[in-house]
């Protein structure tokens, strides 16, 4: 799917607010599409751009939250695996549909997964919405296991590029599995850590829009 990719297995446990920030200072940069993987310094729950605020907090309780820059629902975070992908605008696969790149993203998911012994499919059909909450609302090219939703994404393209944001509902998914995953989507990995600059940008970015009240209860 890309002709190379820049993979940061981020193993700092980050507030959500940073979390998001960093997403964005990565995408601003990014030359060549980027995979991170990232942990959750609390339990969490994070919330599309769309999401009104209320029903966030209904279904977080205790736990921290924050409103992403992508859409999709509520999704809780710190058993998960949380990652994102920056796509540049410079990158061929920009020029894809936003749906195109959400299946394939998935379908490389799933296989692997499937290379750890998890068996899943991709979802065919939109289901009808019961409610906010990510995990209870399948959409096409979400990932399935049994009955129950496993894999799921939010997006948001601009001019200079689209940001992918993906949870996977099983904790402790071992080094074999991220490797795979990234080797599915293009031949040509190469390892990173974030530059400093970049977080930098990004602690900024965080305490001046995703962790101001001004931002989470913007709906």
């Amino acid at each position: 799917m890309f002709s190379e990719l820049i993979v940061i297995d981020d193993p700092t446990p980050r507030s959500g607010p940073l979390n998001m920030a960093i997403d964005e200072a990565l995408l601003s940069t990014a030359r060549s599409a980027i995979l991170r993987f990232y942990r959750w310094s609390v339990p969490s729950v994070s919330f599309g751009y769309f999401v009104k605020f209320g029903e966030a907090l209904e279904i977080a309780g205790n736990r921290a939250t924050v409103r992403r820059w992508t859409g999709g629902g509520i999704v809780p975070h710190g058993e998960d695996l949380t990652y994102s992908i920056m796509i540049g605008s410079n990158d061929d696969a920009f020029a894809l549909a936003s749906k195109i790149i959400y299946q394939r993203v998935h379908f490389a998911l799933g296989n692997a997964l499937r290379e750890i012994g998890i068996v899943s499919a991709l979802v065919q059909k939109e289901a009808t919405k019961i409610s906010d909450a990510c995990f209870a609302n399948p959409v096409v090219s979400d990932l399935m296991e049994g009955s129950g939703k496993i894999a799921g994404a939010a997006q948001r393209k601009t001019r200079g590029g689209l940001l992918h944001q993906g949870s996977i509902q099983r904790g402790n998914l071992e080094e074999r599995f991220r490797n795979a995953f990234a080797n599915l989507l293009s031949n040509r990995i190469i390892a990173a850590e974030i530059d400093v600059a970049v977080l930098s940008m990004a602690e900024e970015l965080a305490a001046t829009k995703y962790a101001t009240d001004a931002w989470l209860r913007r709906r």
